[in-house]
């Protein structure tokens, strides 16, 4: 079973209601944390007791991942949970929009931790790890096409890319975080709390779980696990890993 307690976790999208919600799990699992958020309001967050739970808040924006390098070196597990939602929108910047915070950004981080981790030496540490929340709009509809669409290109990114950076030879361990309808800013009217989603987001992962999924929908843990595995045969077939670089 995976011990959080003393791993240093960075959460994207801290400030939104799910990244609230893992940072206070966590908390309760032990961890030191590092909230990363576009905003540079306060974030206070207080744990069951009413006390407040001790953090590092750290203010970024999408295209300057680069600026976390030095950051990333102090991280044991990345949560890569940011995004945005904009419904009924199509027009070519509200497409680029989406396409950057909710696949590319998440990918440049992605990259850059494996990265610096690669360069890092961590003997005593234990094997990193980024949680990537890709959303069951990966493979089901989400009323809402850009989200769809650059959601799937994340997920289809974390299948070729867990090739070489996942696995008993990568440097990182992923895990895919495939979550149905919570409530939050992005979708008020979502049938589960974030507080029940984190909750069982980390239950899943301390039993060891890579494909992590947390839905009232029974299609997606069936449809999901076969995606995954249609997608990981199709890119390790028609590819390979180019020499000297994962």
């Amino acid at each position: 079973m995976t011990n959080f307690d003393g791993c240093r976790i960075a959460v994207t999208g801290a400030s939104g209601s799910l990244g609230r919600a893992l940072l206070k799990e966590l908390a309760q699992q032990g961890a030191s944390l590092i909230a990363l958020t576009s905003s540079s309001e306060p974030l206070l967050l207080l744990d069951p007791a009413g006390t407040a739970i001790p953090l590092e808040q750290v203010c970024w924006q999408c295209g300057q991942e680069q600026e976390l390098r030095g950051l990333m070196e102090r991280v044991d597990i990345l949560i890569l949970n940011h995004g945005i939602n904009q419904q009924q929108l199509r027009s070519r910047s509200a497409t680029a929009l989406a396409l950057e915070v909710n696949a590319l950004s998440s990918w440049r981080l992605l990259e850059l931790f494996a990265e610096v981790v690669q360069q890092s030496h961590r003997p005593e540490r234990p094997k990193p790890e980024v949680w990537i929340n890709t959303s069951e709009a990966e493979i089901q509809p989400a009323l809402s096409p850009l989200y769809e669409l650059s959601k799937r290109l994340l997920g289809s990114f974390v299948s070729l890319r867990a090739l070489d950076l996942s696995g008993a030879s990568g440097p990182l361990r992923i895990r895919r975080l495939v979550l149905g309808p919570f409530r939050s800013s992005l979708n008020p009217i979502g049938v589960m709390g974030p507080g029940f989603v984190a909750n069982q987001v980390i239950a899943q992962a301390r039993l060891g779980v890579s494909l992590i999924i947390v839905t009232p929908n029974p299609l997606t843990y069936v449809l999901m696990p076969l995606s995954t595995l249609a997608r990981w045969g199709y890119f390790k077939l028609l590819t390979r890993p180019s020499p000297g670089q994962p």
